[in-house]
């Protein structure tokens, strides 16, 4: 930000400032009959030490996430409700079409026992299951990391391995590809079959088309919110046998319909048809 940049950034806040203190003295006027709107300051996307975030425009950040500071996402990756990313000391840097599920913490090291300045990179098509603590560490492509794990500072996760759900993975630890590490501290398991394999990378196709249904429904407007509900009352309760047995056909408003991406057996049914 440039010098005019500043001086504009400071006058805004000014005038941001007598509007606040014009609201607060109007409101002690008024007294009890005074109506108060709170207002969240929460911020989903967040600069600082002019580092800003890059993300790629068909990501999904869901309204309740934080993305903070030197962090990178890449194409149709998905940031889910309440996770944190916080790119202050370090940078964060996620591949293409990985997921970063609910309540998880991503952060980095300036400094760590071993004096190591690390950052946290997550790789492309990765899965990190809800509420898992990721501190300076690297997630390689199509791994999968379950709910609830702590992988703490130097810990390398190889591609197509898999930690298990709530293990603790100590500091500069390396679980070798095609291997499944759980417990506290976590240790070797056993090896990944195949099917395990596809599903890791299954996961991550599940959830980027899940995040394109999330990112729709977060940018509709009031109105279209409010029609989606008196539709949904509308054609509530309607049984498709009992109508079949009276002779009734009834439109499903296009509103209504998922898309065929997020109804398997649908998409299949089409596939087969076409």
């Amino acid at each position: 930000m440039g010098t005019l940049g500043r001086a504009i950034f400071t006058v805004g806040k000014w005038i941001r400032g007598t509007g606040q203190a014009m609201d607060r003295l109007g409101s002690t006027f008024q007294g009890g009959l005074r109506v108060e709107e709170q207002v969240s300051r929460h911020r989903t996307i967040m600069s600082i030490f002019e580092k800003e975030p890059r993300i790629d425009k068909d990501v999904f950040v869901a309204p309740s996430a934080a993305v903070i500071g030197d962090v990178e996402i890449g194409h149709g990756s998905s940031i889910w409700y309440g996770s944190v990313l916080r790119g202050d000391v370090n940078g964060i840097r996620i591949g293409s079409g990985s997921n970063i599920q609910d309540n998880t913490l991503v952060h980095v090291a300036k400094t760590n026992i071993s004096g190591n300045v690390l950052p946290t990179i997550i790789g492309s098509n990765v899965t990190v299951g809800h509420s898992a603590i990721l501190h300076a560490c690297t997630i390689e492509d199509e791994a999968f990391v379950g709910m609830g794990a702590t992988l703490l500072d130097g810990v390398v996760v190889e591609k197509h391995s898999m930690v298990g759900a709530g293990s603790l993975v100590k500091q500069n630890t390396r679980i070798p590809s095609g291997e499944v590490w759980v417990g506290n501290p976590a240790k070797f398991l056993r090896k990944l079959t195949e099917e395990e394999i596809a599903f890791i990378s299954q996961s991550a196709t599940n959830y980027f088309n899940l995040a394109q249904v999330h990112a729709a429904e977060n940018d509709k407007s009031f109105d279209e919110i409010e029609l989606e509900k008196k539709l949904r009352k509308k054609f509530a309760h309607k049984d498709e046998e009992y109508d079949s047995m009276l002779g009734v056909v009834r439109e499903i408003p296009p509103q209504l319909i998922l898309p065929d991406n997020i109804l398997p057996d649908k998409a299949k049914a089409s596939a087969v048809a076409h």
